[in-house]
Parts: C-alpha cells; sequence; structure tokens
C-alpha cells in the first residue's frame, strides 16, 4: 500500500496532486511520501515489539536528511558505509551508539571519525581492516567496538551485482577463516568484541538463504563460545525485497517471524539493517516529456531525466512502472522511454506498453525511493533534481535543485594557462 494514486484523473501523493508541485519547482523531481515511509517503518517494526533488537536503516538505500532525521525521531539507527553517511547520520539526529559501520574499504581518517562518534560497532571486512582499526584506537586511547562481517557463502538467489553473501564476492570473510579472525581479534588490546554480522544481499524475495545463513551462523557462534568469544549483538543485516513488477517477497511480519524462529533463545540483541524495504516504494521521479521519435523500429519517449538521475534501469536492467500524471485512455503500444544523456544505456524502460505520451506530458518513474537520489550524478554536467517530501495536504522541498554554479563549486583554473 501507498499513497501514489489517482484521483479525478490526476496522479498524487498523498492529497497533493503531483502536477501542482511539477509546475511549481519544474521536472525532473524526486518526491517522497511521508504517510508511506511512516507505515513501512511500523511495518517493520511492530512485529518486532518486546524482541531486544535495534534497526539500523541502510543509508545507502536513501540518505535524504529529511528521511534520516525522521527515522531517529522513530528510534532507528544507520547503517553507514563511508564518513559521509556518518557525518549525515549524526547531522540527522541518529546518536553515535545506535550506527553500524560497514563497507569494505573504511579510511584511517573516516575509522577515526568512526571511533570519536562511539559508534555501536565497526563490521570487519578483511583482516588488514581488524589490524588498522585496532591500530588506530590504539592512537586514540580506545577500544574499538567489532564484529566480523561473516560471508556464510549462501546463494541468495538476487541480481548477481547486488549479492553479497558468497565466496566469490568481496564483501566479509569466509565462515572458515572468520574462527580465525575471531581468535586474533579476541587477544588485541585496542578492539573490543562486541557482534557477528552477516549480509547476503539485496533485493531479497524468498525468505530461506537468510534462515539458511542464521543457521550457519549458530554453528560458528557455538562454536565461538567454545573459544571463549562471547557477543551481545547478532547483525543479521538487510536485504529484504519490494515489488517492482510482479515479486511477491514475504511481508516484514513473515520475515521477522522467520528470523526469530531461525535464530532461537541466543540471548543476543539482534541488529537488522534495512533499506530498499523501507523506502522503496515511498518514493517516485517525476520528469516531463521533452519529445516523441517514432522510428522504423521504435518509438521513443525521450523525457528531462536520465540515468543520471535513477542509475538502476541502466546499471541492472531493473524495472520500474511509468505512470503518466494525466491518467490517458486509448489504446497501449511499445516504446523505450529514454533521457538525454549521451549513451546508448540511458534508459528508464524498454519495450514498454504505454499509452501514447506527447511533449509536454509528465510522467512518474514508480518505486524509485531506494538507490535512487543517492545514486544520482551529474554526468553530461547535469544538476541533480532537487527532493520533495509530501505529508497530506502539503508538501516541502528538502533538497532544492543543483544550479549551474553548485556544478563547479570548488573548481579551480590553474594560473598557468597565460
Amino acid at each position: 500500500m501507498h499513497d501514489f494514486e489517482y484521483r479525478q484523473g490526476n496522479l498524487h501523493c498523498a492529497e497533493v496532486p503531483l502536477k501542482q508541485i511539477a509546475d511549481k519547482i519544474g521536472t525532473p523531481f524526486y518526491c517522497y511520501s511521508l504517510p508511506t515511509l511512516k507505515r513501512h517503518v511500523r511495518a517493520f517494526e511492530d512485529p518486532l515489539t518486546g524482541v531486544d533488537h535495534q534497526t539500523c536503516f541502510a543509508m545507502k538505500a536513501n540518505s535524504s536528511l529529511a528521511i534520516l532525521a525522521f527515522m531517529a525521531r522513530q528510534g532507528l539507527g544507520a547503517d553507514v558505509v563511508s564518513g559521509g553517511e556518518l557525518y549525515r547520520a549524526i547531522k540527522a539526529g541518529i546518536p553515535g551508539n545506535k550506527i553500524v559501520y560497514s563497507g569494505v574499504g573504511k579510511t584511517t581518517e573516516e575509522i577515526d571519525m568512526a571511533i570519536h562518534a562511539g559508534i555501536m560497532m565497526f563490521n570487519i571486512e578483511s583482516e588488514q581492516e581488524l589490524e588498522v582499526i585496532n591500530a588506530r584506537a590504539g592512537e586514540l586511547g580506545k577500544k574499538a567496538p567489532i564484529s566480523i562481517r561473516v560471508n556464510p557463502d549462501v546463494d541468495p538467489k538476487t541480481h548477481p551485482y547486488i549479492s553479497t553473501g558468497m565466496k566469490n564476492n568481496k564483501f566479509g570473510i569466509d565462515i572458515e577463516g572468520s574462527m580465525a579472525q575471531y581468535l586474533r581479534a579476541k587477544d588485541m588490546e585496542n578492539i573490543e568484541i562486541v557482534g557477528i554480522d552477516c549480509h547476503i544481499g539485496s533485493q531479497l524475495t524468498d525468505v530461506s538463504p537468510f534462515i539458511d545463513a542464521a543457521g550457519r551462523l549458530k554453528v560458528l557462534i557455538a562454536n565461538l563460545a567454545g573459544h571463549g568469544v562471547e557477543f551481545r549483538y547478532l547483525d543479521l543485516g538487510g536485504g529484504l525485497g519490494i515489488t517492482y513488477l510482479d515479486e511477491q517477497p514475504p511481508n516484514p511480519k513473515d520475515y521477522c517471524a522467520a528470523i526469530l524462529d531461525a535464530v532461537g533463545s541466543l540471548g543476543l540483541k539482534l541488529i537488522f539493517e534495512p533499506g530498499r524495504v523501507i523506502v522503496g516504494n515511498t518514493g517516485i521521479l517525476v520528469t516531463e516529456v521533452l519529445y516523441r521519435k517514432e522510428t522504423v523500429n521504435k518509438t521513443f519517449i525521450i523525457v528531462d531525466a536520465g540515468m543520471n538521475d535513477l542509475l538502476r534501469p541502466a546499471l541492472y536492467g531493473a524495472y520500474h512502472d511509468i505512470k503518466p500524471l494525466k491518467q490517458k485512455s486509448g489504446d497501449m503500444s511499445k516504446a523505450d522511454v529514454v533521457g538525454p544523456i549521451c549513451e546508448s544505456s540511458d534508459f528508464l524502460a524498454k519495450d514498454r506498453d504505454l499509452p501514447r505520451l506527447e511533449r509536454g506530458d509528465m510522467v512518474a518513474v514508480m518505486s524509485a525511493g531506494a538507490y535512487g537520489y543517492t545514486m544520482a550524478s551529474n554526468y553530461n554536467s547535469r544538476p541533480k533534481p532537487p527532493e520533495v517530501l509530501v505529508d497530506g495536504s502539503r508538501y516541502y522541498v528538502v533538497s532544492n535543485r543543483q544550479s549551474y554554479e553548485d556544478l563547479i563549486f570548488g573548481e579551480t583554473i590553474p594560473d598557468i594557462f597565460g
């Protein structure tokens, strides 16, 4: 359920006609529904009532300060993968002790920043990273809380680009090597072992890989207990999928019930890192048709949003539904919806059955709340679009459209050209 629906032939977000926003701020723009966001947070949190847990929203999905500030007020923490995400989380009001730091390439500066912030734990992804964090904590006179990201070699049955828990993925430490690294960490002076972590992939539509991974972690936890290694946290990552076209992922209630049954009575605080399942269907990208181009073989609908605004179709061949802001009747025909970027991979939809769209029509690219704006770029020197948050009958521009001046901010021309 979401708040994007037609009312009297016009697509709305909650009570606001989307064309009203477009007429005011122009296109393209991202639009998020706060009522939908509230429902999705509750859908994930309510089944965990009474369970010792902390939900850490995966900021890679959506790092809007407005979204993060809402998460903070709901008691959620953050899963971060960079110093920039850590900075944003803190600015949005998420306390350090509710932040988990993941990612394979943490720099020295980022490690120091996280130690100073008092984060819940680092999810360690390699042997050398463990050594560096131990050294940095020693330099700062601190103990760094860590968990090891265990790679359980479980097939998540998702797109290979977003699979993260198999032996050929760059993430984590294999389940056999994790044992040795925990024993090494136990003897490190500046390391505090607090947890064990696992994240197997994104856009999962079957609960069985989660259960398989949890079972393998339980065996490892028992083996480590025999060597005196104990934990406070069991971080089960995120990855629960959403419906883009005809996927049928488990709902959060069934997912949580299956996870709780799988982990049993370990007595550990559970950490969850959902991202897409909370924000994916809370957002859309609105764009305007610039031209209709018909060739012998194809019809192209050229719009003012491109792969620099929404990369997923170009990167993964991902499906996003396309809806006109003004409901149309009549025959449907196949067309490619493409952007203005000078790349053949610049498309939002291919061979899609659509009503006849003409110059000046506006369309919504649906299910764009996750991995939309966060993956946007300035390719072709295109300014990033604004982000809008709708609450009932009101909307708020929560990030402005970039200007051309913004594009060259910080650049200089050296005084060597004469």
